[in-house]
């Protein structure tokens, strides 16, 4: 009991990213430019969705919800690391703030890898089945998919969340920007071996099942596509298809290497900059890779830029 309490009082601290505070503020003013391009980019992708009737078609739906669903999932990092970056590593964070951050984290996190499988299996329904696929891509059916990738993102992270702070913490300074499960388990004064498994094998379930299902999907796309007379078509086919690949490899090649390597070979310092990658720039690249490769999205902004 004495040690829950010792635990239940520990404030967790950031290690900046440097000691000079130049540098901090230098990578301060990069984190919010980061921020501020992600929410506006995915803000301009879910508001182009909602006011266009040409594009309230479920490849839309979906792509709106994943552009809000980064809306949260960098909003959950950024304000505390942000604050951390200015006052050089000194601003606290409790158990149960850490605690809440971790949970959204995960959870936003795991919808979003479930949501690319489900637009995967979109873009399988409307090349290779297009004169069923209004009907089988039925809007009860779209809002379905978007609250079972919720669910399943909301299953996988509560349970981990839980079993991670029932550690007893004997160090309270994380080497990261925010409170990854790596990390915060490294700080416990206990044997971790049954928590890292159960990361492992969660986290490979969250990204090696949906991304078999991507690639069982697109090599069934890339063979309709491949069919089509049509060069027009079969460009058009591929453009629309190349987005989400280029989400894909990006998302899923950086939490791969986070959650899937071997707790030995994990390097703190690594995992730090390679969570940069997917939780500030890929919220960028996201609605401007949709955007450049997608004729309907670049019209659509044009016609709402034309207005003002």
């Amino acid at each position: 009991m004495e040690g829950i309490n010792k635990t239940a009082k520990i404030q967790f601290f950031f290690r900046p990213f440097s000691a000079d505070p130049e540098i901090q503020v230098g990578i301060f003013v990069a984190f919010l430019v980061m921020y501020l391009t992600s929410l506006s980019g995915n803000t301009t992708v879910a508001v182009l969705v909602q006011t266009n009737h040409s594009l309230h078609v479920p490849m839309y739906f979906f792509l709106a919800n994943l552009a809000v669903l980064e809306i949260f999932y960098t909003s959950a990092i950024a304000p505390l690391a942000l604050a951390n970056l200015l006052s050089m590593g000194k601003t606290p964070v409790s158990i149960p703030g850490c605690g809440t951050q971790m949970f959204f984290f995960v959870f936003l996190g795991g919808a979003d890898c479930v949501l690319l499988a489900v637009m995967a299996y979109d873009r399988f329904m409307a090349i290779c089945y297009p004169l069923r696929y209004t009907r089988i891509m039925s809007w009860p059916l779209c809002v379905e998919l978007m609250v079972g990738s919720l669910a399943l993102g909301f299953l996988l992270s509560l349970p981990l969340t839980i079993l991670i702070f029932h550690l007893p913490f004997c160090n309270n300074e994380i080497y990261h920007f925010y409170c990854d499960m790596p990390a915060v388990m490294r700080l416990a004064c206990a044997d971790t071996h049954v928590h890292e498994t159960a990361l492992y094998l969660i986290s490979f379930v969250v990204l090696s099942i949906p991304l078999s299902l991507i690639s069982i999907s697109y090599v069934f796309i890339v063979a309709a596509i491949l069919r089509i007379r049509s060069a027009e078509g079969r460009h058009r086919a591929f453009s629309t298809c190349s987005s989400h690949i280029l989400v894909v490899l990006l998302q899923y090649g950086c939490t791969s290497f986070i959650y899937l390597s071997p707790s030995s070979s994990y390097s703190p310092k690594m995992g730090r900059v390679v969570s940069v990658v997917y939780t500030f720039i890929t919220p960028i690249l996201n609605p401007l890779i949709y955007s450049i490769r997608n004729k309907e999205l670049k019209d659509a902004l044009r016609r709402a830029l034309r207005k003002f």
